[in-house]
């Protein structure tokens, strides 16, 4: 009776793993963090690619001990270069918002480049204003691949 249990338990336990989905692998290493000050550019070690920060497109973040309305967004303009191609120039906010046009991530050249953070956070005596030329991003950098599984 148990050899019958056991045999059964395998049976459904091999059915129920099958799959004929196609899973997302990411190839290759961790994503690359890359930190980033206004102006500031960097190639970087794992991937053909050159990242820029030109600067902040958007500061409309609640400062720090402020009611506000809703918690606003900050939009960071990005230029990439790979290998020998024109520039592309990248807008990645703090946070998606489709109705306008904010994505914290984007797809390009089969590679997913995610903002991470915007630094520093707007407060009620610097705003965004005091702030240029002192913002500093922190964004990400991965390969991406698609495997059958």
């Amino acid at each position: 009776m148990l050899h019958k249990v056991l045999i059964l338990s395998l049976g459904i336990y091999s059915l129920t793993s099958c799959t004929s989905q196609k899973n997302v692998h990411v190839y290759g290493k961790e994503a690359e963090r890359i930190d980033l000050s206004e102006g500031q550019q960097k190639i970087l070690k794992e991937y053909p690619l050159q990242i820029k920060f030109n600067r902040i497109l958007e500061e409309s973040r609640c400062p720090k001990g402020v009611d506000c309305i809703w918690a606003g967004v900050a939009v960071a303009e990005i230029e990439i270069t790979e290998k020998a191609a024109k520039p592309i120039i990248l807008n990645l906010a703090t946070t998606d918002m489709q109705t306008r046009g904010y994505q914290k991530s984007t797809n390009l050249n089969g590679y997913t480049i995610a903002l991470q953070d915007i630094t520093p956070y707007p407060t009620a005596e610097r705003g965004a204003q005091d702030l240029k030329g002192d913002y500093k991003i922190v964004i990400t950098v991965q390969k991406n691949g698609i495997n059958d599984v």
